[in-house]
């Protein structure tokens, strides 16, 4: 019996065997990393290829976050394999990796390339007729006043770190311009878009860099200014931050890409061949970013999208196995007619299970109530902007900027000797500031200072008041609380995009997040002083005639101070925690350096500016606590600080 079974799968076998073979897609031995990028056309284009590849070859894909400079150092180390949108001829990184055989840009994934330039809204120039060129502009500079400092203009640079910023940098002072023209770094791609919208919207001037394919570019009508001719020997100098030229050339059409490690082409030259075909056309691409935007839409998702309804386009592309594989998975015909398939089906299943929970999503009210007001009130918060900026911001950095840097480390010395009265910690506080000015970043640490000082101030004009009445009234505090909870767990993230659109780009949005962040525990910490005070002390005050207010002030305040400094110390510390957070929507000081070391990958800058943060938060925690302790207590540390004679 035995026998007979070996025999059968014998010749079972030997039929298998001389079956005929269809042609074998390629496999992949490892997944396949992309590097994930964050602007839209990047996103769109690395979808369209993680399809081709997933669905089409049968590749395992994997995304890797990263901020742009990172990523091309782990393309040129091939830890990730592929970077789905790159911008010829616009990356040192990228440059010295080509030079070195580690890494290659293949295809040409839109037609015509992608341009670039100095643009302002299309409305400004039907407004102004005679603003043209680039040498126009200090005829016309009254238009884009710079509200941190109105006796000179701005130019809304590209966010620090970015390539663009260096080359723009270097054409303003090329082209004079720097005389007229202050150069803001908005921080993060989010906050420069978010600051164009903003302008859109209220029909407001700006003058900014931007570059297409983007999604902004193909919702709102941008005009460029025109420049001389491109001149790639002045281009190359320019992409220099120390670049000594003094030319004046036009940008660059810069042809888009796909950055691939060599060990990736040398592995997969099917793929390889297949990304060199990749194209879309202006209006595909344009079109795809905006239905991406304006659907809310991933990358992936847009992807998918485009796929399924354009066949025609991407079937050139492919071997026709792969194209056939593609078709299957996205429930399409290679004509374009839909069919059904079990990954079609399995799709409507979850659809169904899902179809459970109501459609609540307040995303769209939201946005389009946002977008009304600033549309409607925008005016109203930007003078509200000026007047922060005017009266309290802008006093407080020129008087930090008069006093001599010896003469505040002097003064910071003897306050830390007073507070804690140990001679090496004062004299560690004003080596700790000389060493922040060595390091060449005192200018720094004066906005970084004058943003803390303000918001502190504010903070605490704001929070004792409140944390008073709260722990006077029960119902106030069942009605504050929630929202001091709210106000302490919601990301920072999610409300400094309105903040910015409605008070514009730099020092003022950057007040009201910090405030916003820095307040709960100030508040909190106040009623818990005053709550606890020794209700017998209370009842003594008032059996003795005292009122309400004499009992806050020479009872209440005076044994809930502790607590209340310790509100107040945190209120610091979680201010100057937002220092980082700050630059990112464009507010000047140590937290810009920290996010430029991030996005040009300088260990060493990133080590000084942080090196410089903690410096001072090591300075400011000491000496508020030490002032914050009763009285007894801190009798206590300084007779504990001092040494016996002899």
């Amino acid at each position: 019996m035995r026998q007979w079974i070996a025999f059968s799968l014998l010749l079972v076998s030997s039929l298998l065997l001389s079956l005929p073979v269809s042609a074998a897609v390629p496999t992949c031995q490892a997944p396949i990393k992309f590097g994930a990028l964050t602007w839209e056309s990047g996103q769109f284009t690395s979808g369209v290829l993680k399809y081709i590849i997933e669905s089409g070859y049968g590749c395992q894909v994997e995304e890797v976050p990263g901020a742009g400079p990172a990523l091309e150092t782990a393309l040129s180390q091939d830890d990730i394999q592929i970077i789905g949108e790159q911008w010829v001829g616009r990356s040192p990184i990228m440059t010295q990796a080509i030079e070195q055989n580690k890494v290659a840009v293949i295809g040409d994934t839109l037609k015509g390339g992608a341009t670039q330039g100095w643009y302002v809204p299309k409305y400004v120039l039907d407004e102004n007729p005679g603003l043209r060129r680039y040498q126009d502009l200090p005829k016309y500079a009254e238009l884009f006043k710079d509200p941190e400092n109105p006796s000179k203009s701005r130019f809304m640079n590209c966010p620090s770190g970015w390539t663009c910023e260096i080359f723009n940098t270097r054409l303003l002072k090329n082209t004079g311009l720097e005389s007229d023209f202050n150069n803001a770094h908005p921080g993060t791609g989010a906050a420069l878009d978010a600051e164009i919208a903003s302008a859109f919207e209220q029909h407001k001037p700006l003058l900014f860099y931007y570059w297409q394919p983007t999604g902004l570019m193909a919702k709102y009508d941008f005009a460029a200014l025109e420049f001389p001719a491109h001149d790639d020997a002045c281009w190359q100098d320019l992409l220099l931050a120390d670049g000594t030229a003094d030319c004046v050339s036009g940008f660059p059409v810069s042809p888009l890409g796909i950055a691939v490690s060599t060990p990736f082409i040398n592995a997969n030259p099917e793929l390889a061949d297949v990304f060199k075909k990749i194209q879309f056309s202006p209006a595909e691409l344009n079109g795809a970013i905006l239905e991406m935007s304006e659907s809310k839409r991933s990358g992936e998702e847009q992807a998918f999208v485009f796929l399924r309804d354009n066949p025609q386009v991407w079937q050139q592309w492919l071997s026709d196995e792969a194209a056939t594989n593609l078709a299957a998975k996205l429930g399409i015909s290679l004509t374009g007619a839909t069919i059904v398939t079990d990954n079609t089906a399995s799709s409507t299943n979850l659809a169904d299970l899902s179809s459970i929970f109501p459609s609540w999503s307040l995303e769209s009210p939201l946005n389009n109530t946002l977008a009304s007001v600033v549309r409607n009130h925008g005016d109203v918060f930007r003078t509200i902007s000026t007047v922060a900026l005017t009266y309290l911001l802008l006093p407080i950095e020129r008087l930090l900027t008069l006093i001599p840097p010896w003469l505040i480390i002097a003064l910071v010395t003897v306050l830390a000797w007073f507070a804690v009265r140990k001679i090496w910690f004062a004299l560690a506080c004003g080596a700790g500031l000389f060493l922040i000015g060595a390091f060449g970043l005192w200018g720094a640490l004066i906005d970084t200072l004058a943003l803390l000082i303000v918001s502190v101030w504010v903070t605490v004009v704001i929070g004792i008041p409140i944390g008073i009445a709260m722990s006077g009234s029960k119902l106030l505090r069942k009605i504050v609380t929630p929202v001091l909870d709210v106000m302490q767990t919601m990301p920072s993230f999610v409300y400094l995009i309105p903040v910015l659109m409605l008070f514009g780009i730099g020092k003022v949005p950057a007040l009201f997040a910090t405030i916003i962040y820095a307040l709960p525990p100030l508040i909190r910490l106040t009623t818990l002083g005053i709550t606890q005070v020794n209700h017998e002390m209370v009842e003594a005050g008032r059996s003795f005639g005292s009122t309400h207010l004499q009992l806050l002030i020479w009872i209440k305040l005076p044994q809930a101070l502790p607590s209340i400094m310790a509100g107040v110390n945190q209120a610091v510390m979680m201010s100057l925690s937002m220092v980082v957070l700050a630059s990112m929507i464009g507010a000047p000081g140590l937290g810009e350096d920290v996010l430029q070391s991030i996005q040009t990958l300088n260990i060493g800058q990133g080590l000084q500016a942080g090196t410089a943060i903690v410096i001072v938060a090591i300075i400011i925690d000491r000496i508020t606590q030490a002032f914050g302790q009763g009285k007894r207590a801190r009798q206590k540390t300084i007779e504990a600080g001092r040494r016996p004679i002899g």
